[in-house]
């Protein structure tokens, strides 16, 4: 007896077959696909960039220290014996170092900013002195004895010590040619850092930890943890470096210029040029009568002109420039780059003892400010000794992160070789909507700042040759 065939379902063999939608692969999230791009450029800049960040940060440490260094190796010049009762007159300190040193010219004078301080007569054409500089003839402002006599650089008035250290941080004593080292490090030193955020923040709190592991992951947990907290004053670092260096920092001085917000300079020009005379100029002070005694009795003298500048509210510490020629006023501005910052400045005629024109530090534009403020704590003055403590700490926390960079390169490697770097490839992951915008972006920050795109132009380049080289050889693409 035959059975009739079961009816036909969708699990039976004699359904006929239906195609298998094809799976979906699952949708990758903007940073899965950004992260070996991140992972690839803070590898590159962290290999490539570190020898000149790790210069970078000794020589900021060295020069943040330099402060306390220069008031004990000039303690003699620096200070006088014993506090007196009255001071002499300005013109008579002037006097007396220019009866010590008569080479050279008169450029500038810094009255003594404190009671047991000395006064500071700079001294410019000087045989012996590198152009750019200045003697600083030291003079006890109570007796009118020379203390001595001392090579001076720059506006914070280095002596050779901070100098020796100062021009090893800028340019490792080349010159022009070696401020490039400091602007790459500067220009690179936002970049590894910032890659070096991201990618901590994004990695698992639980693979953060520093305790219980060891190897190559405790490395990395030490790097990562101390390179977050040190993440912010590494970009202040970075941006106050570019201000002042040699592209970046010209751009960043005409971007200030186009919108207006340039820092002031007070108007020296005295109305109908016959001020000083012909003989008026830098350092006519050779005798004790002012600062410009060859005016024929037309100047009214250093201390007439200080007298002039403390009417206008300008206290120690003060610089005292006089007249440059016969149709110029002296310029008296104060020096102090500590908080509260003193920088207001007055012009003051040398005839008459009039004062010319005044300008003052919180009438500057605020981009000005910030730039001064920016300088002056990159360079450890802005608050004193707290200041130069935060720098040194930045400064070994940058030597600390680059020396466990290179150990996690190597424990990544075997048999005592360096590891690999992350593959190539990582940009063609990046959608469109990504990669587009975040080329522009570097587009510009290249122009902007040529020692960053000029760089990784090179890096690129050098990465797609390389890598044709591995494709052609049937290798992977690894450096």
């Amino acid at each position: 007896m035959s059975t009739a065939p079961p009816p036909a379902t969708d699990e039976s063999p004699r359904s006929p077959s239906r195609p298998q939608p094809a799976p979906v692969p699952p949708r990758r999230s903007p940073w899965s696909a950004l992260r070996p791009l991140v992972l690839r450029l803070h590898f590159y800049a962290g290999v490539l960039i570190a020898p000149f960040l790790l210069v970078a940060a000794v020589t900021g440490v060295l020069y943040a220290a330099s402060f306390q260094a220069e008031e004990i190796v000039y303690d003699h010049e620096l200070t006088v014996p014993a506090v007196g009762d009255r001071e002499l007159p300005v013109s008579e300190q002037i006097a007396a170092a220019r009866k010590a040193h008569p080479e050279g010219t008169l450029s500038a004078v810094r009255p003594a900013p404190e009671a047991d301080a000395t006064t500071r007569v700079m001294l410019s054409g000087v045989p012996g002195v590198d152009p750019g500089h200045t003697l600083a003839v030291f003079v006890d402002p109570y007796t009118g004895e020379v203390r001595g006599a001392l090579e001076q650089y720059g506006s914070t008035g280095a002596l050779p010590l901070r100098t020796w250290i100062d021009q090893l941080h800028a340019n490792l004593h080349l010159g022009r040619p070696g401020r490039l080292y400091s602007e790459l490090a500067a220009s690179w030193l936002w970049v590894v850092a910032g890659g070096g955020l991201v990618l901590w923040c994004a990695r698992r709190r639980a693979r953060r930890k520093v305790r219980g592991a060891t190897g190559r992951r405790r490395v990395l947990a030490l790097h990562g943890s101390v390179g977050v907290w040190a993440a912010l004053g590494l970009f202040f670092l970075s941006a106050t470096g570019l201000t002042w260096s040699t592209y970046a920092g010209a751009n960043v001085t005409d971007l200030r210029a186009a919108l207006h917000q340039a820092t002031p300079s007070v108007s020296a020009q005295v109305a109908g040029g016959d001020a000083g005379g012909e003989h008026a100029g830098h350092g006519g002070a050779a005798g004790g009568g002012g600062a410009a005694a060859g005016t024929h009795g037309r100047d009214v003298g250093v201390d007439k002109v200080l007298a002039a500048a403390r009417a206008q509210g300008l206290e120690n510490p003060v610089e005292i420039v006089p007249p440059a020629d016969a149709s110029s006023a002296y310029v008296v501005q104060q020096v102090q780059r500590a908080w509260p910052t003193k920088q207001d400045a007055v012009a003051v005629d040398p005839a008459s003892g009039e004062v010319t024109d005044v300008v003052r530090f919180a009438d500057h534009p605020v981009l000005a400010k910030l730039s001064r403020w920016g300088i002056d704590a990159h360079t450890g003055v802005l608050f004193g000794l707290v200041n130069q403590l935060v720098l040194m700490a930045l400064g070994l926390g940058l030597v600390l992160l680059t020396v466990w960079g290179y150990r996690m390169w190597w424990l990544r490697g075997r048999a005592g070789r360096f590891g690999r770097p992350v593959p190539r490839g990582a940009w063609q992951q990046v959608p469109p909507l990504l990669l587009v915008p975040l080329m522009a972006a570097v587009a510009v920050l290249g122009y902007f700042v040529p020692l960053l795109g000029i760089p990784l132009a090179a890096f690129v380049a050098v990465d797609v040759v390389l890598g044709e080289i591995a494709h052609r050889g049937g290798k992977r693409t690894y450096v």
